[in-house]
């Protein structure tokens, strides 16, 4: 089709009134090849990106639950920065390198990965799909990827590491009673855990206005899966079970830098600080002894600095100094995304919402096919830049737009 013909059969489509009764109101322009109405995929074989698996995600989540997964906070400031952040950071190819062999393995706090790719902590993963945290840990098996299971997972860590068939990571939300910590520290050892993600970033809370927005909207009776007391949500927290912990214990707002400390005496696993968007919090988790530092803004969910994390990421590996691993999350959907973080210093990438895609869709098999294309993404594009390993990435593979980053 020539180009002429191309256009007038995408201007066509755009007036086309059958289109515009079904919804799509905002179809191809003939300079606008970029706004395709989601057609649903039936197979997970089928996707393209992850979008496509969020698509379906989207359509086949409960409305509040959808909005769970969805939300930012305050005007979702934060969520779109995180993205935005991105389109910042510009890649720059080095030509004639022999890329016929791209090698993505690395090592993470004495673990070897065959991917820097790491599966964030997302909670209620039950919400999403029936098999929740089990698919995913399967998924994970079938990758060999490393799993941070949540703190408030639907599932025990027991069931999730028998699943997984190896250790996976613990992220802690702790109370400000030390005795349910100390349960839980314990109960994720005897586990096998060997890793703890403490999470600093919602000791004050946080104001997830689409949540409340997208959960006015569901018509469905929600009181039997939320319904009673106030403390009800953890009786059916696996983690908590058994720990004396309650809904008002989880007011942190008096939490400082002793309780690292007091994290790191407690416990034989590794501690990694999750929340950091500062050089100075950066610096402190350093001289605090932690094993990790993990710039997250919890995906948009936690403030609304309006300051996306792959911004944060430069000022925090320039105070971390090479001496612990850095780690970073929120909002990364592509290959691209993950060499970008890696160029501006990152050790590890994980994401939340797009394997939480996958799992929504379709199970097991949505979240293998998530992990695959963000796998086979960052193989690609680690060839078209010239780098043939992890350690050939560096900051000469990239370009700041506009204001620079860091």
């Amino acid at each position: 089709m020539t180009t002429i013909a191309r256009r007038q059969f995408l201007n066509f489509l755009a007036a086309s009134p059958l289109l515009a009764a079904a919804g799509y109101s905002r179809i191809l322009s003939a300079d606008d090849a970029t706004t395709l109405p989601p057609f649903l995929i039936q197979s997970p074989n089928t996707a393209l990106d992850v979008f496509d698996l969020h698509n379906v995600a989207k359509s086949v989540l409960p409305t509040s639950h959808y909005g769970y997964l969805a939300t930012g906070t305050d005007g979702n400031e934060t969520l779109t920065a995180n993205r935005k952040a991105f389109e910042k950071v510009y890649l720059r190819a080095m030509r004639l390198v022999d890329t016929q062999h791209i090698d993505t393995r690395t090592e993470l706090l004495g673990t070897p990965l065959k991917s820097p790719l790491v599966l964030a902590p997302v909670g209620s993963q039950k919400a999403f799909h029936a098999e929740g945290e089990l698919a995913t840990a399967r998924a994970a098996r079938t990758h060999d990827a490393l799993q941070i299971l949540s703190n408030v997972s639907s599932q025990s860590i027991e069931d999730v590491i028998a699943a997984r068939g190896a250790p996976v990571g613990f992220q802690l939300y702790p109370t400000n009673d030390w005795s349910v910590t100390s349960k839980m520290l314990k109960r994720a050892e005897k586990a096998g855990a060997e890793i703890v993600v403490l999470t600093v970033d919602l000791n004050s809370g946080s104001n997830r206005v689409l949540l409340g927005q997208y959960s006015r909207a569901d018509e469905r009776d929600c009181s039997t899966c939320h319904g009673g007391g106030e403390d009800s949500w953890l009786e059916k927290k696996p983690m908590y079970s058994g720990t004396g912990a309650t809904s008002a214990g989880f007011d942190n707002s008096a939490m400082t830098w002793e309780f690292v400390d007091r994290l790191k005496e407690a416990t034989t696993m590794k501690v990694v600080v999750k929340g950091i968007v500062t050089a100075e919090d950066a610096a402190n988790c350093v001289q605090h002894g932690v094993d990790a530092v993990y710039v997250s803004n919890h995906g948009g969910r936690a403030e609304a600095s309006g300051w996306g994390a792959l911004e944060s990421l430069p000022e925090v590996v320039e105070a971390v100094g090479g001496a612990v691993p850095v780690m970073v999350d929120s909002g990364f959907r592509r290959g691209t995304d993950i060499f970008k973080a890696l160029a501006l210093g990152a050790d590890a990438v994980c994401i939340g919402r797009a394997y939480i895609w996958g799992l929504a869709a379709f199970g097991q098999s949505g979240v293998e096919r998530a992990l695959a294309m963000l796998n086979a993404e960052l193989k690609m594009v680690m060839g078209q830049m010239g780098t043939p390993t992890l350690a050939d990435i560096g900051p000469q593979h990239i370009g700041m737009r506009q204001n620079r980053i860091g």
